[in-house]
């Protein structure tokens, strides 16, 4: 390729990540880690990655000479690594739907009644309590959903005809998969390439670790948002700011490290939105409960009806967002194994050619 051009194609990579990212931060604080900023995230990291891919083809010839050879194997590793996070992540939203199907059974005892009984209220009251016990033993739950992990893999494996490549992919979580050491193995040695190397690669290394990175950030908020196995946020950002995406990338990070760390947040299983409101509504309806007296008096009943209302409306959330959420992450998890198989094939066709 023209050294010219492709500076100028690196540059504009370099633009369209920052512009992504721009757009992520630019939300309000209300929006932040909700199931659409999550899904617009997830959009974001689909776009990054198909440019990257194209940078990634059009300079095939120098992935396996060192030290790109290096670079492009390391994000590989990165990539599988991921793999197992949007495993963790998909097990996350079958949890939500679980507690989804409590809230279900809430609406379908207290909503449209003529009259409220005891038999209602307590049909309502063991959903509350079958939703916290839900929420708050994670690793019980967790266990029980890694025996019977449905993983992304195995369909993609059967659709991938390159199965050589394919063997090496995580195919699901165990029950001692740990989100917080996944994210440490990704964000290991992700550091800034230095001017030499720079010059070595003709900037094609820049390229990658903004890649890499790209994939560090969108996993590590998959975890702060999605219920996974041993969660944990801590992780080691060595950012600086030289390039154009460094500040709105850290500047959504601080905020989610500063959402996690509210004192209504701390104990949480999951920082997304959605969860927050499924929180506070349930909260609030088993307060209502606690001091129930059949026959309710107008004042109780219209308590409760209001408490319905919010549990509708968390309930909604989650009906029209779970789906078309999961649909991406598998999106993500098969993208990331298609550019690494196709880009192992390519590099051994180069070297068969030398």
């Amino acid at each position: 390729m023209d050294t010219s051009r492709q500076v100028i194609e690196l540059e504009s990579f370099q633009k369209q990540v920052a512009e992504r990212f721009n757009d992520l931060a630019a939300v309000d604080s209300d929006e932040l880690l909700s199931v659409a900023w999550i899904r617009k995230l997830l959009d974001a990291y689909l776009c990054c990655q198909e440019e990257f891919r194209l940078i990634v083809f059009k300079n095939k010839d120098f992935l396996n000479r060192n030290p790109m050879a290096r670079y492009i194997s390391e994000f590989f590793e990165r990539s599988v690594k991921a793999l197992d996070v949007c495993n963790a992540t998909r097990d996350g939203i079958d949890k939500i739907r679980q507690w989804q199907v409590q809230l279900e059974i809430v609406l379908c005892a207290l909503d449209n009644q003529r009259s409220l009984g005891e038999g209602q209220i307590r049909r309502a009251k063991k959903a509350l309590i079958d939703l916290a016990i839900g929420m708050l033993d994670e690793k019980e739950s967790n266990s029980i959903l890694g025996r019977r992990n449905k993983s992304f893999g195995r369909n993609v494996m059967r659709e991938n005809k390159s199965v050589g490549h394919a063997r090496s992919l995580s195919w699901s979580v165990s029950p001692s998969w740990s989100a917080a050491r996944q994210l440490q193995a990704i964000g290991n040695n992700l550091v800034a390439p230095r001017a030499n190397e720079i010059m070595a690669t003709n900037g094609l290394n820049v390229a990658v670790f903004t890649m890499n990175y790209v994939i560090f950030f969108t996993i590590w908020a998959l975890v702060a948002a999605i219920p996974c196995q041993d969660r944990g946020l801590q992780s080691n950002f060595s950012m600086t700011r030289q390039f154009v995406w460094s500040t709105p990338v850290i500047s959504l990070q601080e905020r989610i490290l500063e959402e996690s760390r509210k004192r209504d947040r701390k104990n949480s299983c999951g920082l997304l939105k959605e969860i927050h409101e499924i929180e506070k509504c349930a909260r609030h309806m088993n307060e209502s409960m606690d001091s129930v007296h059949i026959p309710l008096n107008k004042l109780k009943e219209e308590e409760i009806k209001e408490r319905i209302r919010e549990i509708k409306q968390a309930y909604g959330a989650l009906k029209d967002g779970l789906d078309p959420l999961e649909r991406q992450v598998r999106e993500v998890f098969c993208r990331i194994v298609r550019i690494r198989t196709d880009c192992l094939d390519s590099i051994g066709r180069t070297n068969s050619r030398d």
